[in-house]
Parts: structure tokens; sequence; C-alpha cells
């Protein structure tokens, strides 16, 4: 079964070792940019990866595009593959509580045709509310490769 919107931290918890998932850390803070990943690198869900906001889920501006503009597609698939993003594996996204930031992964994976992708319901806060484990440092995911729009 696929989870396509919201997945609880109980389902996430039972499938932390199960290498067909792939959990991404988005938190961010407009007003502090680099907080996130600082956060991230203290403690983060086991196995997660980290994406930032600026670096990894926003393209290139040009004074006329916006605050976050959208990445290049194939710029954006290299970004998945290097956070163990590939055609078949369940993605969860997670920022600090709302998902406001974890949408955005949501929406761009969908955007390249990843359909299984769910928001972590009530972010790393309500992980770390229920005493679930952490880690710390970077993680390593393994490198994959993004399918094409189309070809899921």
């Amino acid at each position: 079964m696929a989870y396509t919107t919201l997945v609880s931290t109980e389902v996430v918890a039972a499938r932390l070792s199960d290498p067909s998932w792939a959990l991404v850390d988005c938190r961010f803070k407009l007003a502090e940019p680099t907080w996130g990943e600082r956060e991230y690198l203290a403690r983060h869900i086991p196995g997660a990866a980290f994406a930032d906001l600026e670096r990894d889920l926003s393209g290139s501006k040009t004074g006329r595009n916006g605050r976050h503009p959208l990445p290049d597609a194939a710029a954006l698939r290299r970004t998945f593959g290097r956070l163990g993003i590939a055609q078949g594996v369940q993605v969860v996204a997670y920022d600090q509580d709302t998902g406001m930031f974890a949408s955005r992964l949501w929406w761009l994976l969908r955007w390249l045709g990843h359909d299984a992708v769910a928001v972590l319901d009530g972010g790393i806060a309500r992980w770390l509310a229920e005493g679930r484990p952490t880690s710390s440092g970077r993680g390593a995911p393994s490198r994959a490769r993004v399918h094409r729009r189309g070809t899921a």
C-alpha cells in the first residue's frame, strides 16, 4: 500500500529499517535559512536525509521568478537521486510540525510523477513528543535514479 497524503509516526517507526522507504527532513525557517540543517545534524529520524528548501527544492533565482522558484526537472531528479529516492520507493517528508515545508517536497515529487510520497503527520515535533528514536550527524542515503514523468 502506497501512502500518498499523510502517514502516521507509528507506521514510519515500523518501517525505519525498510530499504524501500526514504525519509527526508525538510525543516526550514524563512527568517533563519540555516536553522533546518543545524537541527537535522543535531537530531533527526534515523535514516533520514536532509533537503534544504533553498539549495535542493528551489531553482535559481532570476530576480523575476520569486523567492523559491520551481527547479529544473533534470536537476530535481539528480537531487532526489542523491536523497535515495527512486521508482518504487515510498517517500516520507517531514518538517518541524505542520508540514508547510515538507509539502514542498511532496508536491515536487508528484509533479515528477512519483505518487508514493506522504507527509509525516505532526512532523518531528510529534515524533519527539512520542519519545521515538533519533540520530545525529549526516545520514548517507544510497544514490538512486528518479524516473521521468509517465514512467511510474
